[in-house]
């Protein structure tokens, strides 16, 4: 279209296309629910997952001093897609994301930008809307796909087509592409992969006991994926560019000036930047800075900058920002050429080299146990605390409502480098690394029976020079073992760097990099490990090229390094604490037939609410019939499940008690309580003679000794005979 009005808007046709990708229906669709963006699609399967994503790009009104591309994304979830009206009695508009929406926000960001060029300014928003969901599958690689698709609708610097592939390798060792809830929840490797026709740019990953070989033939098959649903993108366009138009955009970019580049890296040669090396990262900044003013100082010498004899010095230096670039891009070249020829690091490391590691436990006295890791100076303190059932936190999403039992909040603080910010809510990247470790750790987690506690984790980043998010899987492992958590196996989590040079091919994996190292790097690497498995895995990858190959190799560096730390983890606390924390709650547990349930709870829960009273006790029931009894005095608890015990128990017939009279009923009988059940004994089974009232013979509260003559199960009602008084 080259003109858009309220006149011929009504006759736009839509272009719609279906494609097959692994024998499931994906369609796109462009110009059905969308006018005025730059670009926008419809994705939709044959389920009734659909998914709606628009990109604009502004061209007015720009940042032209913006030294990163401002690229913003997000992912909004509609009750109504899940025909839900959620939230809560007052507050029923969709409002705050939850924390599965900014994880997605997240994972759209992160294959997507850096299909930019570096320098471009150009705002750009992408907000992926789920309109319907079948509830029966993630809306899953949607969010990636549409992006791509929405920004090659405009003439945008984006250089590929992306997409997003959720593949799952199951029990019966198949592998699935785009599986359902129901799936995922039985499946032994779940793999979340973004790529482009080339290469795998951006990989997700939790398992069970997963071998390195299926894990790469896991990524294959994703990666086939990821080129069936690349043409189908490609093809899209080529049909769309021919039914409307390709908005063109006007682009700016923020490049710095680089024409004194090679007289700055003559300058600064590789003896002046050995000031960078074996320094922390206060002083690594500090040393750049001085740098910088070295490079102005000579450029102002050798009058490479325009300077007149009424100029102040200062105010020229003040102006002179694009030394600072000029600097970095020095300092970037000298130190990736040391690391592929000489293997030289900053701090001195060896490229498979880990930091050293110093560990504690129990430095909290108070609380359920907690655990310190230092490694190198990356700082940390985790504290697990052990809560009943009834502390399960409930998740309230756009899908059905589930429950977590696990959870692990990491925090990040501006102190840990040395930064003075307001503290607000928790940013994504804390959400982001919190559910990492979650995956990390899920695998070793005993099940619910064998340990039926609610387990939260929080760990308290004390000072970061590098993978402090990584870390914390380390010292929360270690806290959980010290919090008598009985975990499957250990796990730790390293992070891997590798650095490529594109003209000589030549590349190589550093282990345990370094916040100086960060920027360094063309993929970023995170895979965590018990001793036998891998249990959850991180990829990012700067460069389009990158080969199965460097998969294997940073498999098997990364599992040197995690043996190291491992190591000195068991060092420290060899095995699992044999005692609870005294401040810890105490929980039996015990399963009771489904059909029994009901008995239990009666009406309105009165049972329970009485139980809790009488026992000092919390009574957890769910629905398959698994209960939990949390305490702190254990008379109480003893008492609760002897309650609990005899209200299941079912009584036989001939079978010989001793009961309390609890109620007289003048003419008909008497009603007696025994083993936490009531039967009646019928005025004729009072005695062998005959009786004319039922106070004859017994009376409120006495003690007796009955035997059972019936049992009616379906009205429950039990007949006794009174066999003496006691």
């Amino acid at each position: 279209m080259i003109w858009l009005s309220d006149k011929n808007a009504p006759e736009i046709k839509p272009l719609k296309k279906t494609y097959n990708i692994e024998w499931k229906d994906i369609t796109f669709e462009s110009w059905k629910l969308w006018l005025l963006a730059n670009g926008a699609v419809t994705i939709s399967d044959d389920t009734g997952n659909m998914l709606f994503v628009t990109c604009w790009i502004k061209e007015e009104w720009l940042n032209k001093q913006a030294d990163f591309f401002p690229l913003s994304v997000e992912y909004q979830e509609k009750y109504y897609a899940t025909w839900k009206i959620g939230w809560n009695r007052f507050q029923k508009r969709e409002w705050r994301p939850s924390e599965q929406a900014i994880i997605n926000s997240r994972i759209i960001d992160r294959p997507i930008r850096p299909m930019f060029p570096k320098w471009f300014i150009n705002e750009t928003q992408i907000i992926a809307t789920a309109l319907s969901s079948s509830n029966e599958s993630d809306l899953s690689f949607h969010w990636i796909t549409g992006a791509s698709l929405t920004l090659l609708m405009t003439s945008a610097p984006f250089e590929w087509p992306v997409a997003w592939v959720r593949v799952i390798l199951t029990t019966e060792w198949k592998l699935v592409f785009d599986p359902t809830f129901v799936e995922e929840d039985n499946a032994k490797l779940i793999l979340v992969v973004a790529g482009t026709l080339d290469a795998i740019t951006m990989v997700e990953a939790e398992w069970k006991e997963v071998s390195d070989d299926e894990m790469m033939s896991a990524l294959e098959y994703a990666h086939k994926c990821i080129k069936l649903i690349c043409e189908a993108e490609l093809d899209f366009i080529k049909s769309y560019e021919k039914s409307f138009w390709i908005y063109k955009i006007e682009e700016f970019y923020n490049k710095p000036d680089e024409t004194l580049y090679e007289k700055v890296a003559e300058f600064l040669t590789e003896d002046k930047l050995e000031s960078l090396y074996n320094t922390g990262k206060h002083e690594f900044q500090e040393s750049l800075n001085k740098l910088d003013d070295l490079v102005k100082d000579f450029l102002i010498e050798k009058k490479l900058v325009e300077i007149t004899e009424w100029t102040e010095i200062e105010k020229v230096k003040e102006e002179m920002t694009f030394v600072g670039d000029l600097v970095y891009k020095r300092v970037k070249e000298v130190m990736r050429k040391n690391v592929i020829e000489k293997e030289k690091r900053l701090d001195g490391r060896k490229i498979n080299e880990v930091r050293k590691v110093v560990w504690g436990v129990g430095l909290l006295p108070r609380t359920h146990w907690s655990a310190l890791f230092q490694r190198g100076m990356t700082q940390a303190l985790s504290v697990t605390t052990l809560g009943g059932p009834d502390d399960i936190q409930i998740i309230d999403d756009m899908y059905e409502e589930d429950t977590k039992r696990y959870i692990h909040h990491y925090n990040f603080p501006p102190y840990a480098v040395w930064e003075v910010r307001a503290l607000r809510w928790t940013g994504r990247r804390e959400v982001w690394h919190g559910r990492l470790a979650e995956k990390a750790l899920e695998a070793v987690l005993p099940s619910e029976l064998d340990f039926p506690y609610m387990i939260r984790v929080v760990s308290e980043t004390m000072t970061c020079n590098g993978s402090s998010s990584m870390a914390s899987v380390c010292w929360s492992t270690m806290s959980l073992m010290n919090a008598w958590v009985p975990i499957k196996a250990p796990v730790a989590w390293v992070a891997m760097g590798m650095i490529y040079n594109e003209d000589t091919g030549k590349y190589k994996i550093l282990s345990d990099i370094q916040a100086q190292e960060d920027f360094l790097w063309d993929m970023d690497f995170k895979v965590a490990r018990t001793p036998a498995w891998i249990t959850a895995m991180q990829l990012d990858v700067k460069i389009k090229w990158l080969s199965m190959q460097v998969f294997k190799e940073a498999f098997t560096q990364s599992s040197e390094a995690v043996s190291y730390i491992l190591w000195e983890m068991l060092k420290v606390i060899p095995e699992t604490n044999k005692t609870l924390s005294p401040y810890a709650p105490r929980i039996l547990s015990i399963v009771v037939p489904v059909e029994k349930i009901r008995e239990i709870i009666w009406k309105w829960w009165e049972n329970i609410q009485k139980a809790e009273a009488d026992f000092a006790v919390k009574i957890h029931i769910e629905d398959d019939g698994k209960t939990f009894i949390t305490w702190k005095d254990w008379s109480g608890a003893e008492k609760a499940l002897e309650w609990i015990k005899n209200l299941i128990w079912e009584p036989v017939v001939w079978d010989i008690f001793t009961g309390t009279v609890e109620k007289i009923i003048t003419w008909t009988g008497a009603i007696v309580e025994f083993k936490w059940k009531s039967g009646m004994i019928h005025i004729s089974k009072l005695s062998d003679k005959r009786v004319a009232t039922v106070e004859e013979v017994v009376k409120e509260w006495e003690k007796v000794e009955i035997e059972v003559l019936t049992v009616d199960k379906e009205k429950w009602r039990i007949g006794l005979k009174l066999v003496k008084k006691l």
